[in-house]
Formats: C-alpha cells, structure tokens, sequence
C-alpha cells in the first residue's frame, strides 16, 4: 500500500532534503527512523527538495509499505526524530498517487526582519538598512511577475528542468502588524530551482533603488537573466499550502 506523510521541519541542522552522501539531510533522518521502527528499508519521495537551511511548514512525502504498523506508530516517530521534524499524520491514498508529481498548488513565505533579533536568526533574514527600502516597489515588482509565465531570469545556473513555465497565483509583500516582519507570499504550480531566493533579491534590490522596475520588466520579456541578480540566504523560506485532488 501506498502512504502519504504531512510533516513540517527547521531545516536549519540539515544539508536540504535530498539524501546525499556524508551529510546529514531531511530525507535521510526520515528514511532511517521509518526503517528502524518499521524493520525494514523504507524509502521515501518527497513533494519537494528544499535547500540547504530552508524550512517547510507543511511538507508531504509518500512510502509504500505492505504489512501492519506497530501500535503507537506516529509516537515512536516522532519520539526517535530529532526535534527539527514533526510528524502530524500517515493516511492510505491509492496506490498511483505521487507526493511530487500529484500536487497542483504551492506556496512559499519569505520572512524577512528589519530589526535584529537573536530569536530568529535561524527562521528570518535580517535586512539592516530599512530607511532604504520602498515597500510599495518591492510590491510592485511583485506584482509585475503576474504579467508572465516563464521565468528563466529566476532560475539558478546549471538546471536540468525543461519548461521554465510556471502559472503564478500570487506574488506579493504584506507586512505582518504582530511581529513587524516583511513577509513574501507566493504561490504557483510549480517552481524553478532558487526561483523565490532570486525574486526576494530582486525585490530588495528594486526596494533600495539597485535596479529599476523598467530593468525587471525587460529581462522578464527577453528572457534573460538581470545583471544585479541577488540570492537571498535561505533561512528566511517557508515552504507551506501544497494541495493535491484527493486531499
């Protein structure tokens, strides 16, 4: 039978998802604990490969097992993982569904901090220079993305993807009035490698006066990467709200 897990992790002490050799990563630590509570190999398939130091609020991956789970399966779990993942439920799907390739709807928050704070060095990125940012440009820019659908200006080096199309249904700023945060909001069917890291950049670059919203809109339309091109440090990035049919 086929099983789809809902998670959420910090991905701050992992080396991304993706398993790789002599590292620690999301994928990995999960793997292990289901093979040891389960006594055998368990492999998993995440929705999503996240980067280095990147979080997830909601995460689904799926397995397939064939016999009964031990009593008190999602407590052991969550008991033996270390305490960056949390396992919130394990439900039966059909046995073609596929936690990548079934979601139709994304979303990812970037949180950024205009005042320092130790408490969240590891889930916020800290921009110092506040008095030089335009909050109604950084929407702007945002804003202007909805006007495509490829994105190759946003796209990281060396990517083996075949399409750079991606159906965006939302790209914007909000502020948050609790915390003072700075928070990206955006959502689509799919993402390019590094894509919402180089729209962030993009944003705070148009927000300071770095690069003007003309710029943008021309490297958008020749599809052609921008010259300031700015990756964002990746503790700032959420990943959330992944939607499949059958959920």
């Amino acid at each position: 039978m086929r099983f789809f897990v809902e998670l959420s992790y910090n991905g701050t002490p992992f080396s991304g998802w993706q398993r790789q050799p002599n590292a620690t990563t999301v994928q990995s630590t999960l793997e292990d604990a289901f093979s040891m509570i389960l006594r055998s190999p368990i492999q998993v398939t995440g929705c999503g490969r996240t980067d280095t130091g990147v979080h997830a609020k909601q995460y689904f991956m799926h397995f397939d097992f064939s016999e009964d789970f031990p009593k008190h399966f999602l407590d052991r779990l969550n008991k033996v993982l270390p305490a960056e993942i949390a396992i919130h439920r394990i439900f039966a799907v059909e046995n073609d569904a596929h936690a990548r390739f079934a979601a139709y709807h994304r979303s990812y928050e970037y949180h950024l901090v205009l005042s320092k704070n130790v408490f969240e060095k590891e889930t916020a990125y800290y921009f110092p220079f506040e008095q030089f940012l335009d909050f109604d440009k950084m929407n702007e820019a945002a804003s202007l993305l909805m006007n495509y659908d490829e994105f190759f200006p946003f796209c990281k080096t060396n990517t083996d993807v075949k399409t750079m199309i991606c159906d965006l249904k939302r790209s914007e700023w909000v502020t948050d009035k609790s915390t003072g945060k700075l928070i990206y909001h955006v959502s689509a069917n799919r993402f390019l490698r590094g894509m919402i890291r180089l729209i962030v950049g993009m944003c705070l670059n148009v927000g300071t006066g770095k690069v003007d919203l003309k710029t943008v809109k021309q490297a958008m339309e020749q599809q052609r990467r921008l010259e300031k091109s700015w990756s964002v440090p990746p503790q700032g990035l959420f990943l959330c709200d992944i939607r499949y049919p059958f959920i």
